[in-house]
């Protein structure tokens, strides 16, 4: 039991040390990017600062993923009481996680759905709650989403699918990226198929309610 009790004490201690670190750094690769790397792929990411990046992208992920952003502590319960629901009911899975989730998961563990994987992100997404706050965590999540084949973070998606930077990106623009983030393999934001340009449509209304209801308010 003493061991046991070591071992997790260092787990959380190590743990904690490197959340604290990128909290300050920035992160120099993640599993997916690794992944893609050792398969021979060619990886392309720009990590710039949440003052690099349009703030219409924040609004649109905002908006798309997880509009409880600034409010919840992480999770979402409503949001995934509503994912069990529909599970239960379809064949088609679908999440409930937050951004903080997503952006733990990314950021610090390997793709899967294990109980294990499962706690291993709760306990990081409370750990980048605290160490981090919302600012930062929106920032890491914009620096190392996928957003298509090796492609990483809001600049390196700007500068492949539009030619410009992530600054510069306007209000479509910012839409048609996160339109692509559930599937980001599959689509395509600069040749948008109908389904990009109706999700994207919506999601560019659903921007301006962000900014005027001030659901960004925490950036």
């Amino acid at each position: 039991m003493r061991v046991i009790a070591k071992a997790a004490l260092w787990a959380v201690i190590l743990s904690v040390g490197w959340v604290a670190t990128y909290r300050f750094v920035p992160m120099p690769f993640t599993w997916p990017m690794a992944r893609d790397a050792l398969s021979g792929r060619h990886v392309a990411r720009d990590w710039v600062g949440l003052d690099e990046i349009a703030p219409v992208m924040a609004r649109s992920v905002i908006a798309a993923e997880d509009s409880s952003f600034c409010t919840h502590n992480g999770f979402d319960m409503a949001a995934m009481q509503k994912a069990l629901e529909r599970n239960a009911t379809s064949n088609k899975l679908r999440g409930g996680s937050t951004i903080s989730q997503q952006t733990a998961k990314n950021a610090f563990l390997w793709p899967g759905r294990s109980y294990v994987r499962k706690g291993l992100e709760a306990w990081f997404t409370l750990l980048i709650e605290v160490i981090w706050g919302k600012p930062r965590i929106m920032q890491v999540y914009l620096n190392i989403a996928e957003m298509g084949p090796g492609i990483y973070g809001a600049e390196a998606a700007a500068q492949h699918y539009f030619g410009k930077s992530a600054k510069s990106l306007s209000n479509t623009q910012a839409a048609r990226l996160a339109a692509i983030l559930p599937q980001p393999l599959k689509r395509n934001a600069a040749r948008p198929g109908p389904y990009v340009r109706k999700q994207s449509g919506r999601i560019e209304k659903r921007a301006r309610v962000v900014a005027r209801d001030g659901l960004d308010n925490c950036l």
